[in-house]
């Protein structure tokens, strides 16, 4: 009774074999047949549990099949990586990896200050920063930690860049390009191919300084990315607002300087040669990119002061333009020929022959194609204007006096009659 009520079995008397020969001498069955009796309840109760068996006998399998079935579904790839990416926004692994990094960058920086063999004043606070730093790079975890924290300045500093050129729109619509997840991946592989964590705490400061050099290169990039366009939709756009002109061009000023800079300190510490050549060059190529911005701006802003438009304008700032990225060109072969030279003097190696390979497609190949296809076309779009018909006063009045709209509107030297379409 007790094994139905547990089991809650619709057929109870399946359980009753047992009880048979209780039930034989309850009833007044002589003992001499109680073992009888007893072998025949054996025998059901056995029949009963093979029968049970054997109606459930591929249970098992088809529990086995079952489990093969999803472990397959699970191995697939595009499951496996929508397992990943859940997991990674359900435990929040970078907040993680940043809040432990911060924690024991804390400790080691509290531990550098309190302890009496580092005094402050026989080592500058950006040297124990970057000790305290490299203390905590010592194992994969902490490298991850640093990764992640890095990615995480890097867009705040983005998103502080955005919010000081435009304001709280900038964040309406989300930038996907600048995410800092390149400084955060860039910083790793550098770690990972310089062997980063093999070396001892010293050489350790001194190669992180150098890779952070080139992380903060990489962001002053991106900001230059946001700022140039910001910059010049304002001088296009004829805005009269001071403060977003003076955000504007304090912020080109800033990214204009600060490369500089940058660069003077980094050729200042370090004995120049091909590799901190090619960090200096990004430096300076910023720069140059900054100033051929500030110099469209400014003839925006001269052609907004002058009462009458200036002339050929669109010229002006194709020469500008051609300038800026000339110079660039010019850094960029002076780079390669610096490294061809000091390859040939007997510093050769593969990786730097790799390196040279790289930055000679990148920044000489893609630029002088650039600058000739922006040549071609140039030549091709003249041509075509000077094989057009000049218009006459004539016509030129008419088109005024009859609404032609813009184009008939401005007091135009010279023009020239186009086919409408």
């Amino acid at each position: 009774a007790l094994c139905c009520l547990l089991l809650r079995c619709r057929r109870p008397w399946l359980l009753l074999a047992p009880v048979l020969p209780v039930l034989a001498r309850l009833c007044g069955l002589p003992p001499p047949a109680l073992p009888l009796l007893d072998a025949v309840a054996t025998l059901l109760t056995l029949t009963v549990v093979l029968c049970a068996l054997g109606s459930h006998l591929l249970v098992p399998f088809r529990l086995a099949a079952a489990a093969c079935r999803q472990l397959t579904e699970a191995l697939e790839v595009y499951r496996l990586l929508a397992l990943g990416l859940s997991l990674w926004s359900q435990l929040a692994v970078p907040l993680l990896f940043l809040v432990f990094w911060l924690v024991l960058f804390s400790l080691q920086l509290c531990a550098f200050l309190t302890s009496s063999s580092t005094p402050l004043t026989t080592q500058s606070f950006l040297f124990l920063l970057l000790s305290s730093a490299a203390e905590c790079c010592s194992t994969p975890y902490s490298l991850l930690g640093l990764t992640f924290t890095v990615s995480y300045l890097a867009l705040g500093v983005l998103s502080l860049c955005k919010f000081y050129l435009v304001g709280f729109s900038a964040f309406h619509n989300g930038d996907g390009m600048h995410r800092g997840v390149t400084e955060g991946v860039t910083l790793l592989l550098l770690a990972l191919q310089t062997g980063l964590l093999d070396l001892q705490a010293l050489q350790r400061t001194f190669l992180l300084s150098i890779i952070l050099f080139i992380v903060v290169t990489s962001t002053l990039q991106s900001m230059t990315e946001i700022a140039d366009p910001i910059l010049l939709a304002l001088g296009a756009s004829r805005n009269r607002s001071p403060w977003k002109h003076l955000r504007g061009i304090s912020m080109c000023l800033f990214l204009l300087l600060l490369p500089c800079f940058m660069a003077y300190k980094i050729a200042h510490f370090f004995q120049l040669d091909f590799w901190l050549l090619i960090l200096v060059s990004s430096c300076i190529l910023t720069s140059l990119q900054v100033m051929g911005t500030l110099l469209i701006y400014a003839l925006f802003m001269v052609e907004l002061a002058r009462a009458a438009p200036l002339e050929r304008m669109d010229e002006v700032i194709y020469c500008v333009t051609a300038l800026s990225r000339g110079l660039e060109f010019l850094v960029a072969l002076s780079v390669v020929a610096y490294g061809a030279w000091e390859s040939l003097a007997g510093q050769w190696s593969w990786a730097g022959a790799a390196v040279l390979l790289a930055h000679c497609y990148l920044n000489v190949w893609l630029r002088a194609r650039w600058g000739w296809r922006s040549l071609g076309l140039r030549r091709a779009a003249a041509a075509r204007i000077r094989a057009l018909p000049r218009a006459t006063r004539h016509q030129l009045a008419a088109g005024a006096a009859g609404g032609g709209g813009a184009v008939g509107a401005v007091d135009a030297p010279c023009a020239v009659g186009a086919p409408c379409a």
